[in-house]
């Protein structure tokens, strides 16, 4: 899972900005922060209200033309009360809200500073094209309030102009602080992103690694099973076989166990090893130079096989090329004694530089079940080999030929 990247003070920031990513649209909670940007917008709104009560009361008001009846000064003063109070919700509705207090600014000086904070969290919270509708708006009740309440020393035109003035400088620092935000917002996602692609490149890298392991495991123990099965089944089936002949063939088994247990050890190891570091090494791989011990293990397990190779300049084959090769006829090898008891086998290696590599075992197709039943197998030696040639950018065959023996051919590239 990808991890979320606290702040150090998250007091400091705003709520927006400490929520997820992927909780962007959840409300979020007041920071502390919040709480005391909150307080003193309450606090600055009502002291603007007690000054323009004062002010309108006065005998020479300066704020603006005074209201014709003591009444509505009051009533002015309660709404800009009102206004006041509405702040403390402004976060969680303030379209709503300003789309509700609007009129007022026609006529209420007490409602102008909490109105512009309500206009500016608009603003900041929310798209650009509201942003500018609401701007619209009002400038068209900022014309009307500086006509019905004008101020005593300045002119229309002027009132109305530092009307604009403000409104445009409140639009701009709101749309600011708005990119900011969207801008962090940005970052952290991208970091988070970047995050989860990265953990996601480290698990396929670690199962497509295992997944090599489990073929490798496959290739390899299927191979030395089969020689196992195959040495117990004759001294299964010939239990009055001479003294020489049982011992040898138990001392094949004892050594096809052994180096099976060995592989299998060090297989697991490698699971183990959590940072695939060097404790874990892994054995070294064969390659076509190990051909002919492969060859002359199966032969010692009674398998008849016909070897022709006749690759050209075999010292200079790649050693990934190779382990394919070998890999390839060892699974033809342990397929033939699964399948095929007692069928001889073909093994036709050729190829040079430029011409690339030609791997082919045959065997003739059983006829009737062998005797003690066919060995267990998930069918997944051939999708291996399969894999293993599609990703050397090589061809592969397999299945009954023209004269109905079973062929297993590959085709690998070996560049010039």
């Amino acid at each position: 899972m990808t991890s979320i990247a606290v702040p150090e003070h998250p007091w400091l920031l705003p709520g927006e900005l400490v929520v997820p990513a992927e909780r962007v649209r959840a409300r979020p909670r007041r920071t502390t922060r919040d709480w005391v940007v909150d307080i003193l917008a309450f606090l600055l709104s009502l002291l603007w209200v007690l000054f323009v009560t004062a002010d309108a009361l006065s005998p020479d008001p300066s704020m603006a033309t005074p209201l014709p009846h003591d009444w509505m000064t009051g009533a002015d003063a309660l709404l800009g009360l009102t206004c006041c109070g509405l702040l403390w919700l402004r976060r969680r509705w303030p379209l709503g809200l300003l789309v509700a207090t609007t009129p007022l600014t026609m006529f209420s000086m007490a409602s102008a500073i909490p109105l512009v904070i309500l206009y500016f969290t608009v603003v900041v919270h929310r798209r650009t094209a509201i942003a500018v509708a609401v701007t619209g708006v009002g400038l068209l009740t900022n014309m009307v309030m500086s006509w019905l309440r004008p101020d005593p020393t300045m002119a229309y035109w002027a009132t109305a102009s530092w009307g604009v003035v403000i409104t445009f400088a409140v639009l701009a620092w709101g749309m600011f602080v708005r990119a900011r935000r969207q801008l962090i917002v940005s970052l952290r996602e991208r970091a988070e992103r970047a995050e989860a692609e990265q953990q996601l490149r480290v698990a396929q890298a670690r199962h497509l690694e295992r997944t090599r392991i489990a073929r490798e495991m496959h290739d390899v123990l299927a191979h030395r099973i089969s020689l196992l099965s195959l040495h117990a089944g004759a001294l299964e089936f010939r239990p009055d076989a001479p003294a020489d002949e049982v011992a040898r063939a138990a001392g094949v088994i004892r050594g096809s166990a052994h180096a099976a247990l060995q592989d299998l050890r060090e297989v697991i190891g490698v699971l183990r090893a959590e940072d695939g570091g060097d404790d874990a090494p892994e054995p070294p791989q064969p390659t076509l130079a190990d051909l002919p011990a492969l060859i002359a293990e199966s032969r010692s397990a009674g398998v008849r096989v016909n070897v022709s190779d006749s690759v050209a300049e075999p010292g200079k084959v790649p050693a990934a090329l190779g382990r394919a090769a070998y890999r390839i006829v060892q699974e033809g090898l342990t397929n033939a004694r699964k399948h095929a008891a007692g069928a001889a086998v073909t093994v036709d290696v050729a190829g040079g530089p430029g011409d690339g590599l030609t791997v082919a075992i045959g065997n003739r197709w059983p006829v009737g079940a062998p005797a003690g039943g066919t060995l267990p197998g998930a069918g997944t030696g051939l999708v291996g080999i399969s894999e293993r040639v599609t990703l050397a950018g090589g061809r592969l065959a397999y299945g009954r030929d023209d004269s109905g023996d079973f062929r297993l051919a590959a085709w690998l590239p070996w560049p010039a």
